[in-house]
């Protein structure tokens, strides 16, 4: 079935081919926990923000169920972005609505789903933790020589 740039069919039903999550619900859900993630939020806080259970919360991430317009404008409210956010850095030229997932570089995407990972944000809180600028500096730059990355001083530390 051939599918326009919308990824609908003539008929104008979007194609699953069989094959699962279509890949905009993937992306919609990986944006809707990459923000809860980065609020602090459990699925289960935000399930009862929005009066779904931490369940259907967990298939929306997956992209295992598809968000109505309705519960995507809810969720954006409470979540405080608009409703465009579930949307950005969404591949264009038809990539991702023909099937084909296949990229050759990191995208910004990839950078924040990287931030949203549990480790990375108790990294951070922990980090911001450190009272004293000068322990947090040197703790910085550790970080820095363990991962490798050169030690210029051209990244402002608060």
């Amino acid at each position: 079935m051939k599918l326009n740039k919308l990824g609908t069919s003539p008929t104008g039903t979007l194609s699953r081919r069989g094959e699962g999550p279509h890949p905009i619900d993937i992306h919609v859900g990986a944006r809707l926990r990459l923000r809860r993630t980065l609020l602090g939020l459990s699925q289960e806080k935000l399930g009862e923000a929005v009066g779904i259970t931490f369940q259907q919360l967990q298939k929306y991430e997956r992209g295992a169920n598809r968000i109505s317009a309705s519960r995507l404008f809810h969720l954006s409210q409470v979540l405080d972005v608009p409703v465009g956010f579930f949307f950005e850095d969404m591949a264009t030229g038809g990539t991702m609505i023909d099937g084909d997932e296949s990229h050759s570089e990191p995208t910004e995407t990839d950078e924040f789903e990287s931030m949203a990972k549990r480790e990375t944000l108790e990294l951070v809180r922990a980090y911001y933790r450190i009272a004293d600028p000068q322990v947090r500096r040197r703790a910085f730059e550790l970080i820095k020589a363990l991962g490798g990355g050169d030690n210029r001083d051209d990244t402002e530390v608060n």
